[in-house]
This record gives C-alpha cells, sequence and structure tokens, in this order.
C-alpha cells in the first residue's frame, strides 16, 4: 500500500463505474458522512464472500448509524452483480476492471498469479475521505470483525461531530436558540437523502426479521 495511504492522510476520490454503470465519484457517495471502504479480491475469492456476509449482516447498523458502506472490486460487471445479488447486499460496488485503483494504491497481489487482485483491504473514512484507519486482508484474520469496524467508526464520529454529548450546556443553549445547523444530521448537507437510506435500512431489517 502507498505510504500516504495511513491515518490522518486523505483517500484518492476514484470515479469509477457501479454496479448499474453509473459512473460514481467516492467522494459523492460518502457526502459529508463517516464511510467504510472495502477492496475485495472478487467473487472468486472464499474469504472474501464470508466477510462480505458479515458485513451484509452489519450494514443496518451501519445505516442507522450514518455511515456508508462502499466496495471496489476488479471483476466484471456481471461477476460483480451476481456476487452483490447471492449475498442480498444493498451498497454499492465499484468496478475497477482496469485496475486503475489497484495500481495507483500499489496493492496487486503478487503472489496469485492467475486472477491479478486487488490485496484486499478495508479502510474506514471520517468525512472528506479522510482516512481513520487501514486494515490488510490479505489474511482473513488482518480483516476487521464488526466490533472492530463498530469500536472504529465510535472513535471518528466522536471526533468528528459536534453533538456527540448533547449533555452539554453549551449545546442545549444552542438547540434553544434553533441553532439546529449544530446537531446532526440537521446540518447536513444531504439531510434528506440521509434520513430516506436510514428508513429503508430500518425497512430491510424489519423484513429479514419476518422470514
Amino acid at each position: 500500500m502507498r505510504d500516504d495511504i495511513k491515518p490522518g492522510g486523505r483517500f484518492p476520490d476514484y470515479t469509477l463505474l457501479d454496479h448499474t454503470k453509473t459512473k460514481r465519484r467516492l467522494s459523492d457517495l460518502q457526502s459529508d458522512q463517516t464511510m467504510v471502504l472495502v477492496l475485495t479480491r472478487g467473487a472468486f475469492c472464499p474469504k472474501d464472500r464470508q466477510h462480505f456476509q458479515e458485513l451484509v449482516r452489519f450494514h443496518p447498523q451501519l445505516v442507522v448509524g450514518f455511515t456508508h458502506l462502499v466496495a471496489i472490486t476488479t471483476d466484471d460487471w456481471h461477476t460483480a452483480n451476481n456476487m452483490r445479488q447471492q449475498l442480498g447486499a444493498h451498497f454499492p460496488f465499484l468496478l475497477d476492471e482496469n485496475r486503475q485503483v489497484q495500481r495507483d494504491l500499489e496493492i496487486k497481489e503478487y503472489t496469485d498469479t492467475k486472477h491479478d487482485v486487488m490485496i484486499p483491504h478495508t479502510i474506514v473514512l471520517k468525512p472528506g475521505l479522510e482516512i481513520h484507519s487501514v486494515y490488510n486482508g490479505y489474511y482473513y484474520w488482518g480483516r476487521p470483525s464488526m466490533a472492530d469496524l463498530h469500536r472504529d467508526l465510535r472513535e471518528a464520529t466522536r471526533d468528528v461531530r459536534a453533538d456527540w454529548d448533547i449533555t452539554q450546556a453549551d449545546l442545549r443553549e444552542a438547540w434553544d436558540r434553533g441553532e439546529k445547523e449544530r446537531f446532526w444530521p440537521y446540518g447536513s448537507k444531504d439531510m434528506e437523502r440521509t434520513l430516506i437510506e436510514m428508513a429503508s435500512a430500518v425497512d430491510q431489517y424489519a423484513g429479514r426479521a419476518e422470514e
């Protein structure tokens, strides 16, 4: 991994096609929320499939916690879509078929002489694509557990949300003055999208619970 891809650095703002063949920019997908970014080997890898199963189960918590989840894969559109549908994933898969991300980040998995994939990484980002933590998942146990992500997102959110502790007197006074922009998601630049996504995640979770 490039030396600058570390906590405190800024992740590159790549633009890639998503699973619907629509160009998507990472900063637009992130908006002003925290984000978990997964760089994956692809559908052929059983480790990736297992990790994604955990992430799919965790995804409703990410949404209600105002956190986006995005995957980048070197798979082609058809393979990526099959994997996404089989997993029941409701988050975007971005396609790096030309290995732009793989080359730029210097994460070609040279020990795999057949598939030309990326060394899998999971990256937790604060708003502005600021890197909070980086996990190298070449070995499965190098990948973050959902408890690891919960901890990282707690720390990252506490750092970026001024209303983390609303028991503070100055926050109560600001609320009474009508200064709602200091409170989340009132201060979000994309509040409507945030609330729609959260409601959708709750519905999805409720649907699974009924099955």
